[in-house]
């Protein structure tokens, strides 16, 4: 759509920060007016407006996009979105290991296993490890605790979780990523430990490129949302 505005501002508004295009409201799909909790992350949404030229392009404008399903989608349910992240840690990527080659089998052991180190004495929920591809049943009280923690976020904090989680595959990576244990780059190098083992290998074509290079996108945007949440 073409640019329907000339001026943009973020502004105090009830129960946090605004944003206004020439005055009125900015406003989710929903048509919920768009309030979040910090200054900085309503600035950087106005950022995103304000940089627009001549068409607006939805795909310019992540932050607020995220935001929007926040306040539209998770905060209208929550229990549900925490319930599907949760669940991951079910199956987390970081659990399930390569019967070979050996070389494979070490770099993940040393890049993930500190990870689930961290995330054994964080919420005091141990995750068991397999090789192979066959399912592992985990205790029901490390499920829980990581249902607990995923719970204690806020709806616009579980966005930026739900989309970390579901590009990486992992919670335990999501976690970390969202608690600043892990950046993007740290991040992606984890979710994509076996792609780019194998891309070291056979090379890779224009698809993978792609798909890689989306996958990292959104988890710098999660970043990024995370830590204007909590400027």
């Amino acid at each position: 759509m073409k640019r329907f505005y000339a001026a943009v501002a973020a502004h105090p508004a009830e129960r946090g920060f605004g944003v206004s295009l020439d005055g009125k409201p900015l406003r989710t799909p929903a048509k919920a007016v768009l309030v979040v909790p910090t200054r900085a992350l309503a600035e950087a949404i106005a950022a995103e407006w304000r940089d627009q030229s001549g068409e607006v392009k939805l795909d310019a404008l992540p932050l607020t996009r995220l935001a929007s399903t926040a306040l539209d989608l998770v905060a209208q349910r929550q229990p549900a979105v925490v319930a599907e992240i949760a669940r991951y840690a079910g199956t987390d990527l970081v659990c399930y290991r390569a019967e070979h080659p050996p070389e494979l089998i070490e770099r993940q052991h040393v890049l993930w296993q500190p990870l689930l180190d961290w995330a054994t004495l964080r919420y005091d929920a141990p995750l068991l490890v397999t090789a192979g591809v066959l399912p592992v049943v985990q205790p029901p009280e490390s499920l829980a605790a990581y249902a607990a923690a995923v719970a204690a976020y806020a709806p616009l904090e579980l966005a930026a979780l739900h989309l970390a989680t579901a590009v990486c595959g992992s919670l335990v990576v999501a976690l970390a990523l969202i608690e600043g244990r892990l950046d993007t780059d740290a991040a992606f190098a984890a979710a994509e430990l076996d792609q780019s083992f194998e891309i070291e290998r056979w090379g890779e074509d224009a698809e993978q490129t792609q798909r890689r290079a989306a996958l990292k996108e959104d988890i710098a945007l999660a970043e990024r949302f995370i830590g204007l949440l909590r400027s």
